[in-house]
């Protein structure tokens, strides 16, 4: 999907999942603010030491795994993620991350929201992690 504007203001970048459109030579590109969403949804992923240039990238969810629902589970989690957040796109601020925790199939739907600094939109984004069952997570 080509565009002609190379100098979008929030940033362009690869579409994630990377795809390539028939018949061109260049992969398709995200920009400005489903650039950050898909950024995040990177970083949400990524395990610490999987990026061999950047050891520290990522919000390092996987030890988490089997951690039961607890409050001290989200709190570390939250902790975990407002790091890497803000490390690692500095084009955000977060406001309010909230959990929701899904016994039956041991997963916890993320809330971020968050605050886009250049333009002052809120936007959020749902993230589902899977995990280990236990007890709910206080609300």
């Amino acid at each position: 999907m080509k565009t002609n504007d190379d100098n979008t203001f929030l940033g362009r970048g690869w579409s994630f999942p990377p795809s390539f459109t028939k018949g061109e030579n260049e992969a398709d590109m995200a920009s400005d603010e489903e650039d950050i969403r898909q950024s995040l949804i990177i970083l949400l992923s990524t395990v610490k030491g999987e990026r061999v240039m950047q050891p520290d990238y990522g919000a390092d969810m996987k030890d988490m795994l089997f951690e039961p629902l607890t409050v001290s589970f989200a709190k570390r989690m939250s902790s975990h993620i407002e790091r890497a957040i803000l490390f690692y796109e500095p084009r955000i601020k977060t406001d309010d991350i909230t959990f929701t925790a899904n016994k039956e199939n041991g997963m916890v739907i993320l809330r971020i929201d968050y605050t886009i600094i250049a333009t002052n939109n809120r936007r959020n984004i749902v993230y589902p992690f899977y995990i280990n069952e236990g007890t709910d997570i206080a609300q």
